[in-house]
């Protein structure tokens, strides 16, 4: 290996460093076995290593991720070169310029990377949607001395190949954006597999570290991997790391640091496709570099070998992209060149996967193989139907329990205090004219209070979400109940945030993130609200068992399986309607069981609550004044209010269902709060809540209550479900197919339940 250092540098002995200096092999001393016993640890010339403890005895020193304790005599024949590392603890430095690297965090799913980009980035991360799209975008600000990192958390991919959401946002953001340097952060458990996503990123010429995480996991599996013979087989930086526990972290950004600064080694091992095609890819290679045309790409094309390696991995999306800047000849040239060698694409995997095996053999040793680990035992159970579908209805009982036991106990207390600081500010404000105490009271407080009451029960979701996902349970969720969810084409994650929806849509919605794919993401947004929530259900109950005294069980289970069918109906329309579109396959990684990793989870759940507060908040308390406005004005009373007279002017279709304008009037009301309904009913019917189930009967039969029912379980999601629903859809198109949709099944569903009920009744 040549010396990267070749210009003027201090040679020294170990043993003149001090304790946390690093610094580089320069130089062994010693016989044949020393040597050969230093090479069989990792300490070899150009090698990097930390002083862990200097002392007269032992000398410990890191390299990799392994300690090496050596004898006084051992250290006193290794010779280093210090490295001048950037002290990351102050900012005393700052005369100088401060120096702006972008540095992108990619990765697989379940590897780490979230842990690594909470600890380096902490509360400076901002989260956002990737423009035009409703994936979200992680990035962060990391400072060390002068120097000012940019960290960009890229979606979890398992490829570069443009098949997902994720992959086409991971590889443009490289392509385009050209970062300092990639962090590929890998399972060392299952190392070969990231190892596949390296081998990508190898050809977009981008400077790229490997932190091997999960070293703790891995030796629990009898899996070890030499980090230094990994690095040197590899050709770039590669830190051992336990990010769960701190380690790694510092080494990772020093090796950032010098790697963005030219004071690395790097020199990747790029593999090659087979040898069997090895003219044909050269061939490709030279038609490219001969008639290629730059364009959409970026500021020029990307690399010429990535680019004829999408070629001949069939990527359509690169394919249409270079027939547009290649001539009618060069591009007759390629496809008589490819229909030759149809089995180009496999010619690029066998390489792949041979550099892979050699990398392997040379890095990776593994003991106790065939060993049942903890997690195969407990998928034993979890992932058969027989056993793990009960199982899971049991865990989701138990977050229904969590969630709505502790945090329906703080919102009551909010609400009551909130009622509370209503009346409070009714005495301050009782020299103020009687719309302004309304709108304060009834607008505004009731505003914030619906925003406050609703934060202990998303805290607790987001917290036990969190943990769920962090352990590696939501895999199993998916898998369990895949085969199900596929009737209303989605996958089995759709089924958590949908269940959770029977005690509040907007968790429940809030909840579709764990849902990887934009269009499954979409889908199971759009069905959540017909999932009937707490609210709607107590209204339904108040009414039937009024209405319906002889029967109040099986009438309200009928009402909602109406909900269910049409969810059920629903789904498959749009699945129906998307066909055209490529169905993202269930190919799905079960990891391993591990222990949930505190400061994760606590970041997830602040980052996720600012997130309401700050945009679902901030529409659910305008929403709140609007309707207040238009339940107040113009003559401070409900009844000759301008929501009072849009249900008169509706008052027509009211009729074809057996009911008023009041009936209308109350649901319109019911967008604020779905309890709202009943309230609104008292008022306009003039009695008390409490009187209000005893005079139903006489003033609505049977079939209308039906119809009433129906409608109410259908309509318009309450105001803090349409801002969640606004919020994550991030479409508006979406958005608004989503109300039209819920008012035109509520008038159609009331038009049937009341023709329906007439038959019974």
């Amino acid at each position: 290996m040549d010396n990267p250092f070749s210009g003027k540098e201090t040679v020294l002995p170990l043993f003149a460093l001090k304790e946390n200096e690093e610094a580089i092999v320069r130089e062994l001393k010693g016989g044949h076995g020393v040597l050969s016993r230093f090479a069989s640890l990792g300490i070899a010339v150009n090698s990097r290593l930390r002083v862990v403890r200097i002392s007269r005895g032992p000398v410990v020193i890191q390299i990799g991720g392994t300690r090496i304790a050596l004898g006084h005599g051992e250290a006193a024949k290794i010779f280093v070169s210090p490295i001048e590392t950037p002290a990351c603890e102050s900012l005393s430095d700052k005369e100088q310029s401060k120096k702006r690297y972008l540095v992108a965090l990619a990765g697989q799913p379940n590897v780490g990377k979230s842990t690594v980009f909470n600890i380096l980035t902490g509360l400076t991360q901002h989260v956002g949607n990737w423009p035009g799209k409703t994936v979200e975008k992680k990035e962060g600000i990391y400072i060390c001395g002068n120097v000012e990192l940019k960290i960009v958390d890229l979606p979890g991919t398992y490829s570069l190949t443009a098949f997902t959401e994720e992959e086409r946002l991971a590889r443009g953001f490289i392509l385009k954006e050209s970062p300092d340097v990639v962090v590929l952060m890998a399972n060392a458990a299952a190392l070969e597999r990231s190892l596949y996503l390296l081998s990508e990123l190898f050809l977009l010429d981008v400077p790229v570290i490997l932190g091997v995480n999960m070293i703790d996991v891995a030796e629990a599996q009898g899996i070890r991997v030499n980090v230094s013979a990994l690095e040197h087989a590899l050709g770039i930086p590669v830190v051992g790391m336990t990010a769960t526990k701190n380690r790694g972290i510092q080494e990772l950004v020093d090796r950032i640091l010098m790697l963005v600064e030219g004071h690395e080694d790097y020199r990747p091992h790029i593999p090659k496709v087979a040898e069997d095609h090895e003219k044909v890819f050269e061939e490709v290679v030279n038609v490219l570099s001969e008639d290629l045309l730059t364009g959409d790409f970026g500021s020029s094309h990307p690399p010429i070998r990535w680019l004829a390696t999408k070629l001949m991995e069939g990527d359509r999306e690169i394919g249409e992209e270079v027939a547009r800047r290649l001539s009618p000849e060069a591009l007759n040239r390629l496809n008589r060149l490819f229909m030759e060698h149809e089995d180009a694409l496999h010619a690029v995997v066998r390489g792949r996967y041979d550099w892979i095996e050699t990398i392997a053999r040379s890095a990776i040793s593994r003991f106790r193989i065939g060993e049942v680990v903890f997690t195969d035992r407990l998928d034993h159970f979890l992932t058969r139907p027989v056993f793990g579908i009960p199982i899971l209805f049991l865990v989701f009982a138990s977050v229904l329990y969590i969630t709505y036991s502790i945090g329906g106990a703080v919102q009551e207390r909010l609400l009551g205090a909130f009622a509370d600081l209503g009346q409070t500010v009714g005495v301050y404000l009782s020299s103020m004219p009687v719309w302004v105490r309304s709108l304060i009271d009834d607008g505004v407080l009731k505003g914030v209070g619906a925003v406050v009451s609703l934060l202990p029960i998303l805290i607790i979701f987001f917290a036990v979400m969190a943990v769920l996902e962090d352990v590696g349970y939501m895999a199993r969720v998916a898998f369990v109940m895949d085969r199900f969810m596929h009737v209303m084409g989605l996958h089995g994650k759709s089924i958590m945030p949908m269940c959770l929806g029977l005690a509040c849509n907007v968790p429940a919605v809030l909840g579709s993130r764990i849902v990887e794919s934009e269009r499954e993401k979409l889908i199971t947004i759009f069905l959540t609200p017909f999932v009937p929530c707490s609210a709607r259900l107590a209204v339904l109950m108040a009414i039937v068992y009024a209405i319906f005294p002889q029967h109040p069980v099986l009438v309200a289970g009928c009402i909602i399986m109406v909900n269910g069918f049409l969810l059920v109906v629903t789904g498959m329309a749009i699945r129906i309607l998307f066909s055209k579109e490529e169905v993202v396959p269930f190919i799905m990684e079960l990891p391993l069981y591990h222990r949930p990793n505190l400061r994760t989870i606590g970041i997830n759940i602040w980052v996720n609550t600012w997130s309401f507060i700050k945009r679902a908040g901030t529409i659910i308390l305008s929403v709140s004044v609007i309707v207040w406005f238009f339940s107040y004005m113009p003559s401070g009373k409900i009844e000759s209010s301008f929501l009072a007279q849009l249900g008169y002017i509706f008052d027509p279709v009211a009729r074809v269902v057996g009911l008023d304008w009041r009936a209308l009037t109350a649901l319109l009301t019911g967008i604020v709060a779905k309890e709202n309904a009943l309230a609104t009913l008292a008022i306009l019917y003039k009695v008390d809540t409490e009187d209000l189930t005893g005079i139903l009967p006489a003033l609505m039969s049977p079939p209308s209550a039906l119809a009433f029912l129906v409608m109410l379980m259908l309509f318009v999601p309450c105001v803090a479900t349409m801002a969640a629903l606004k919020n994550e859809m991030a479409n508006n198109r979406w958005f608004i197919a989503s109300l039209v949709y819920s008012l035109i099944a509520a008038l159609a569903g009331g038009v049937i339940a009341y023709h329906v009920g007439m038959y019974f009744f």
